[in-house]
């Protein structure tokens, strides 16, 4: 008998995009958005791409509407949206996100994110603010018409070592919330390997 074929074979890669809406480089925020980026792409055998605000500040106030803006900030923006899975992160700034962040996702078209699973993270000074990803962050998606996963990833100064993820409990974190939407995404991206009811039914599923 001939070897089966792999359900990924002809299909084209799942894209995992990060986009950090820290104003400033080197950023915690995007050290942390691209550590999960990287580990979601790895665990779906995907690609990874991370895009850093920061540089595009000048682009983003160029003008008010999308049509008015630079080649950069175009490229950023289309790559979002024709992203499979979105991680998003931000710094906490006056216990919200960034006005980048959401100057950024203002230009995002209103219906290009429908249905897109979207991973929460942010970062802050302590852990006071953890409660940014479901107080600001997830409400912002709700408008988008986003999938966005369950499990959010807050991580906090201490988290952090000369802008390197330090801290085993927050790698802990970020394994946990991966596992626990991987069924999600998989499910909603590849709907042939949706798994049985059984997986979400296990007294360890939720």
């Amino acid at each position: 008998m001939g070897e089966e074929t792999p359900p990924d074979v002809g299909l084209p890669p799942i894209s995992i995009v990060g986009v950090s809406g820290s104003p400033t480089h080197p950023s915690r925020t995007t050290t942390l958005v691209a550590g999960v980026t990287e580990a979601f792409a790895a665990a779906v055998g995907g690609t990874a791409t991370v895009i850093e605000l920061a540089p595009l500040l000048a682009g983003l106030g160029a003008g008010a509407f999308r049509s008015q803006l630079g080649p950069e900030v175009q490229a950023a923006l289309e790559t979002v949206e024709a992203a499979d899975v979105v991680v998003v992160g931000s710094p906490a700034y006056r216990a919200t996100y960034t006005g980048l962040f959401k100057l950024f996702f203002d230009h995002i078209g209103q219906y290009a994110l429908v249905d897109k699973p979207i991973v929460l993270t942010a970062t802050g000074g302590s852990d006071r603010h953890a409660l940014l990803v479901e107080h600001q962050m997830r409400p912002l998606f709700g408008f988008f018409q986003s999938l966005t996963l369950p499990l959010g990833i807050y991580a906090s100064e201490g988290d952090f070592s000369e802008y390197e993820i330090s801290s085993d409990d927050l790698r802990a974190r970020i394994d946990h919330a991966i596992a626990r939407t991987l069924p999600v995404i998989r499910s909603h991206l590849r709907p042939e390997e949706r798994p049985s009811a059984d997986a979400f039914t296990r007294p360890d599923a939720f």
